[in-house]
């Protein structure tokens, strides 16, 4: 009983994460509400982790908390209609099959290899200061 519990939690945050997506893209929503929603949803689909997943207890931590609390916050900052308007969607779009964004993933992945270039430069950078 309890799994079929958590199966069904998994499937909500599923759609509300993807009825984010939706409602971020409506004119209604103010600016810092799109920004937020987008940062939240990007990061509930990247498939980089904050703490990575292999980290016993910790790995899921992002995962079980931080992105349900996000996609909270942001549900909180969207205009109820909105809201209620772009769940319905999700809904009916997650039931006829699974969204596949390859623009988004393709943004995803040009920040994460970025940040890691800039990181890559930032230790390099480092080092030489170290060693000379």
């Amino acid at each position: 009983m309890q799994k079929k519990n958590l199966k069904e939690r998994a499937r909500e945050l599923k759609t509300e994460a993807y009825a984010l997506y939706l409602a971020y893209r409506d004119p209604r929503v103010p600016w810092y509400a799109k920004a937020f929603a987008a940062c939240v949803v990007a990061y509930a689909l990247s498939p980089i982790d904050l703490i990575p997943d292999f980290i016993p207890v910790l790995g899921y931590l992002d995962d079980l908390v931080l992105i349900p609390l996000g996609i909270a916050l942001a549900v909180k900052m969207i205009p109820g209609p909105v809201m209620l308007e772009a769940r319905g969607k999700a809904r009916i779009l997650l039931d006829r099959k699974r969204p596949v964004n390859w623009m988004a993933g393709l943004i995803i992945i040009i920040v994460w290899l970025s940040l890691a270039g800039a990181l890559i430069l930032v230790i390099k950078y480092l080092i030489k200061k170290l060693v000379f």
